[in-house]
């Protein structure tokens, strides 16, 4: 992709701290991020909660805030900065959340930031469960027997459909799967469904079909707006 002249500011969210299923890989990609950005000659502002990261570096960002990665905050660093772009696929699922979280309450909008690096509807169609299988769908890939539940009675009526345990449970927007799991049974589907749920920001899991014993065989495909 060619340089973009009409962005002159960037705004970068961090990863925060090192937790399981978020950890090193984002704190480096989010320095490279940095230092590629500020040698195109882009100004960068970096939003981390974490000190101890080698993104927060003085030399790293024109200017860092060691600040909660919270709406609420960002948006002040927003409104004092004025950048032309937030991005926040460098931050892990908490730097996604809160990208969400300030376009779908019109503050990006507010403020003229543009979303860069994955567009609003391709973030809510890896995050959200439903729109994701239905995208799956769409284009012929073959997807496990499953169903979307918000509430426990919706859960067990999805569970006695596919009709066999064991079942999966998988929350949506959730860092690494927090709150999901396999239940062998309908104690621990029961269980593992209302801690799924309870876990999950807009209370939702997929209830699905169990492939254990099956080989799994995984692709990653980085593709840009110019379809490179």
């Amino acid at each position: 992709m060619p340089r973009r002249d009409d962005l002159k500011k960037i705004l970068i969210l961090g990863a925060g701290p090192i937790v399981i299923g978020q950890a090193c890989e984002f704190d480096y990609s989010g320095t490279q991020a940095c230092k590629a950005l500020r040698e195109e000659g882009y100004e960068v502002v970096l939003v981390n909660s974490n000190p101890a990261s080698i993104m927060t570096d003085p030399e790293l960002a024109n200017r860092t805030y060691i600040e909660p990665l919270t709406p609420d905050m960002v948006e002040k660093v927003i409104a004092k900065e004025s950048p032309d772009a937030l991005l926040p696929t460098m931050g892990g699922q908490t730097a996604l959340n809160v990208a969400v979280s300030l376009a779908k309450s019109g503050v990006l909008e507010k403020y003229n930031v543009e979303l860069i690096g994955a567009k609003l509807p391709a973030i809510e169609m890896a995050e959200d469960r439903n729109l994701f299988k239905e995208a799956m769908k769409k284009i012929g890939v073959p997807v496990c027997p499953s169903g979307i539940a918000s509430n426990l009675k919706e859960a067990q009526a999805i569970g006695e459909e596919i009709g066999s345990y064991p079942l999966i449970i998988r929350p949506a927007f959730t860092l690494g799967g927090t709150g999901g799991g396999i239940a062998y049974n309908q104690e621990e589907f029961e269980e593992m469904a209302q801690y799924g749920i309870d876990a999950s920001p807009v209370s939702q899991i997929l209830v699905e079909k169990s492939l254990l014993g099956w080989k799994e065989y995984e692709l990653e495909v980085m593709r840009d707006l110019a379809d490179n």
